[in-house]
């Protein structure tokens, strides 16, 4: 590792002003110092405004889907709430990944899917502390038309995302014969 002699204090074991010897155990050091950063950008006020918005924007958006979706737990939640696809995949067949890979084609990152695995077609939606009214509307009017639209036409939402380079893949074929890296001549 190479640096600069004014900043060789602060490598890790190199002095009074190092934040000591960094070992395995501590993880993936960069998202640690991300965090720092973060934390420290905020300051001691800042902290829990971030958090108390994270739960309201959790809140809010949760307030919208409610309308159409199923939401898991009853009442306010705090920074995330779950949504469950299970009623639409077995009335119409349109599963949490049908909701998630629709997403991407509206150029929306999907919740985290199938998470918790208790709840059967999870969706796990997060809004962060950062995403304002107009982000937060704009990703609940696009799920709202996507859930009409499932239900109105659960076929097309098979083939989502359909504007995207690669397109939809073969999750089980992805799963079962996996290609860890690039071969020529391998389609």
């Amino acid at each position: 590792m190479g640096c600069k002699a004014a900043l060789a204090p602060y490598l890790p074991g190199g002095g009074p002003e190092s934040i000591g010897r960094v070992k395995g155990f501590h993880g993936n050091f960069l998202v640690v110092l991300r965090a720092l950063a973060y934390l420290l950008t905020l300051g001691r006020g800042g902290v829990p405004r971030a958090a108390e918005q994270a739960v309201l924007n959790a809140n809010y958006l949760m307030s919208r889907l409610r309308e159409r979706f199923q939401v898991v737990n009853e009442g306010p939640c705090m920074h995330e709430f779950v949504i469950t696809m299970e009623r639409e995949a077995k009335e119409r067949g349109v599963t949490a990944l049908d909701m998630a890979k629709a997403m991407v084609d509206e150029h929306i990152h999907p919740p985290t899917m199938y998470f918790p695995l208790i709840v059967k077609e999870a969706l796990m939606v997060e809004p962060t502390e950062t995403e304002g009214k107009e982000t937060l509307d704009r990703a609940a009017d696009t799920m709202l038309r996507l859930y009409d639209r499932a239900m109105a036409e659960p076929e097309g939402m098979h083939r989502k995302p359909e504007t995207t380079v690669i397109g939809r893949p073969d999750e089980v074929k992805a799963a079962r014969d996996p290609v860890l890296r690039w071969e020529k001549g391998r389609n």
